[in-house]
């Protein structure tokens, strides 16, 4: 996976990858000079690079701000060298500015012509020459890609606005001092303005003050993207084939672990890189949305960076490998940004000045539906409270994704836009619970008569369920289960336990897995059966956790009997069904803040406590997180409308959700000082958090999961 969403935008990177392989940059950057980067430079110029977000009329491909970041990503994937992110973002900052110098000199970006570096903090001050021009003194600061041969694009200070300048690269009084870049591959240069004159067509006004920054930021995580997914693949190749104790390095569970924690950041940066440049076309949340991409992606991939050394051992610490060279780029990046710090501190400060990201999908035709499904779901709200639920169930507006007549059959954007208008009726979907897993199972797998007993019950809330999956040696291993069932005259009997179940006291009926066959592999001997909870022989206790509460509970069965009719699908088939069973999700956009409850809470009390930069920098941090977490959903639903499967943001979002509630608790606890000692709603929320990295599979068996089948790296 990449920043790409799009058919057209992978083959641009297929592309640019085909380039690479031609033309092997990095060697280029081995044996060459500090300039051999224009060896290759109009090739890069000819793929389209700097063309790509820029009008037609100033010789652009009149693409959008998201393909420039899909191209970056894959050039920095192949470390192409040279000022390639600062003339891109040249390119943006000129030539759509719909002036003068868009006009003049936007072809010339377009097209390669005029390589140019970026001051992107830093001001000169400019006097008016009298021409329309001004007159440029000072020290600006730092250029990236700056060096021999290259114009620059600085900001200047002309009373009380700020101007930004595209100085010729040969113009009188411009001292571009060439600098020893950690990043080998990208030339930096210091840049001083002594009386430099630059002509009116050479002058962009009427910028957002940041704007440049935010660009910068945007394209600068487009390229954390490219090299993060880079150090991923190669630590992940490496790991397959490179062997210690008789067997690849890839099947110890400390590489993996290593593996599927770079795996969860090259998502993190990819799903932020994509946002800002998705939020740059219009420029309103692109402040917040660049801050949040800056904050995540510079540590990404550095730490990713960092992470594919470790994997590679000795050979990665030598000049000779490749890595530290994607090291050195994302190293000199994040220091040329501001570092994290920064980032971190902008995103919590624009957060709390009322700065939201606002994530939405275009529904394209589907839209002219919404009236007819608004009209019949308002239909629903008007019935007396009594009837509602009912016809609520009826309509197949509860669970629209679950096949006619319970559902609607609906697809992945059709159940966007119903949850929209029952958001806005206010009409809230009752909680099925695990009536949600229960339910899809027997209508994908049961019998007419299993169907007709189940589904619409459970949707009108007659009925309760349970899961009874878990046992206390088969929780993350739930095939290790050892629950028996054996046949009896009509129907089987179970004996055995299960544990961890909520609602097991108050559910009309559970889902239950019961081994069947002992003498097949233990996935095979495994069937699915729905339990009567009032079955003579099933007794309920219940356990206290750590909160105080009783919630979970453990489920004894002795001599169950459960009737040929209580089996879900074929007997020893029941684990296909528990898969089955796990994997039912609905598709769904998140409603209200795109940071969710909890952190809009944090946010409140942390402005109780007073401006604090540890505050500041933690706040911001989770900030970033909980950003993460919404766009991984949101990519997953976008792929899902293109009918492509999840991909590993759905996996990844797991991961960063759990740890985001957990921190999210225990920094809302830290805030509350002292006090927080006392027993109350955020010492019980901290402590109710802890669940999270065990339920559904611990986190340490997740990254594993994550590290098998997601990057492929062998089973031990």
């Amino acid at each position: 996976m990449t920043i790409a969403t799009t058919d057209d935008q992978r083959a641009v990177q297929e592309s640019i990858q085909a380039w690479a392989r031609a033309t092997n940059p990095i060697e280029t950057l081995r044996q060459g000079p500090a300039d051999s980067w224009r060896s290759h430079w109009s090739a890069i110029a000819d793929l389209g690079l700097f063309s790509v977000a820029q009008a037609e009329e100033v010789g652009g491909a009149d693409g959008e701000i998201v393909d420039l970041a899909v191209m970056l990503e894959q050039a920095a994937a192949a470390l192409a060298a040279g000022p390639v992110l600062s003339t891109a973002l040249a390119a943006l900052v000129v030539g759509r500015s719909g002036e003068a110098a868009a006009k003049q000199w936007g072809p010339e970006l377009a097209e390669g012509n005029l390589p140019v570096g970026v001051v992107v903090d830093g001001v000169v001050t400019a006097e008016a020459d009298g021409d329309g021009g001004l007159v440029l003194s000072g020290e600006a600061g730092l250029a990236l890609g700056g060096g021999p041969g290259v114009g620059v694009l600085l900001a200047a200070s002309r009373g009380d606005d700020t101007v930004w300048c595209l100085v010729d690269a040969e113009a009188d009084g411009l001292t571009v001092e060439a600098l020893e870049n950690v990043d080998v591959s990208t030339p930096l240069g210091r840049v001083s303005c002594a009386g430099v004159r630059v002509s009116a067509d050479r002058i962009v006004v009427g910028l957002r003050p940041g704007l440049v920054r935010d660009l910068a930021a945007t394209l600068v995580a487009a390229e954390a993207a490219g090299v993060a997914g880079w150090c991923l693949r190669t630590a992940v190749e490496y790991a397959k084939i490179r062997e210690q104790f008789g067997k690849p390095i890839g099947s110890f569970q400390a590489i993996k672990h290593l593996c599927a924690e770079m795996l969860c950041r090259v998502e993190q940066t990819r799903a932020v890189a994509w946002d800002a440049a998705v939020a740059a076309e219009s420029d309103a949340e692109l402040p917040i949305a660049a801050a949040v991409a800056a904050s995540v992606a510079l540590d990404a991939a550095v730490d990713t960076a960092k992470d594919c050394i470790q994997v590679l051992g000795g050979i990665g610490f030598t000049w000779e490998h490749d890595a530290h060279f994607y090291l050195r780029r994302v190293l000199s990046l994040r220091q040329l940004l501001g570092g994290g710090a920064f980032w971190r501190a902008r995103v919590a400060e624009l957060t709390q000045a009322g700065e939201r990201r606002h994530l939405t999908v275009d529904l394209g035709d589907l839209e002219a539906s919404r009236p007819e499904v608004r009209a019949e779901i308002e239909a629903i709200v008007a019935l007396p409270e009594a009837e509602r639920r009912a016809a609520f169930a009826e309509s197949g507006y509860l669970a629209p994704h679950w096949p006619a007549p319970y559902g609607k059959s609906a697809k992945a954007a059709e159940q966007i836009l119903i949850g929209e208008e029952l958001v806005r009726a206010e009409l809230e979907t009752p909680n099925l619970v695990i009536g949600w897993w229960a339910v899809p199972t027997i209508l994908e797998h049961g019998t007419a008569e299993q169907i007709e007993r189940f589904a619409m019950p459970t949707l009108r809330g007659d009925l309760i369920w349970c899961q009874l999956f878990s046992e206390p040696g088969a929780g993350s291993d739930l095939a290790a289960l050892r629950m028996t069932a054996e046949k009896v005259d009509g129907g089987w009997v179970l004996n055995g336990q299960k544990v961890w179940n909520s609602l097991a006291r108050e559910a009309d009926w559970g889902i239950c897995l019961a081994r069947t066959d002992k003498d097949v592999p233990k996935h095979k001997g495994i069937t699915y059966f729905l339990v009567d909870m009032r079955s003579a022989g099933i007794r309920v206790s219940p356990l206290r956790e750590i909160t105080g509460d009783e919630l979970f509970n453990e489920v004894f069965f002795e001599n169950v009997f459960v009737p040929d009719d209580g089996v879900v699908g074929q007997v020893n088939g029941g684990w296909k069904l528990a898969r089955t069973t796990l994997a039912n999700e609905r598709v769904a956009m998140s409603g209200g803040s795109s940071l969710g409850k909890a952190m809009e809470e944090l946010l409140e009390l942390a402005e109780r406590g007073g401006p604090n930069a540890v505050t500041k920098d933690r706040v911001g941090f989770l900030i970033g997180e909980a950003m993460v977490g919404s766009l991984l959903e949101h990519r997953t639903t976008l792929r899902q409308l293109d009918g492509q499967d999840p991909g590993p943001e759905s996996s990844v979002r797991k991961l960063v959700g759990v740890r985001h509630r957990q921190a999210v608790a225990e920094f809302a606890l830290e805030l509350s000082g002292p006090g927080g000692a006392i027993e109350g709603p955020l010492s019980r929320e901290f402590l109710n958090t802890r669940c999270l990295s065990i339920a559904g599979g611990t986190e340490q068996i997740l990254l594993t999961v994550a590290a098998e089948r997601i990057l492929g790296l062998p089973r031990d």
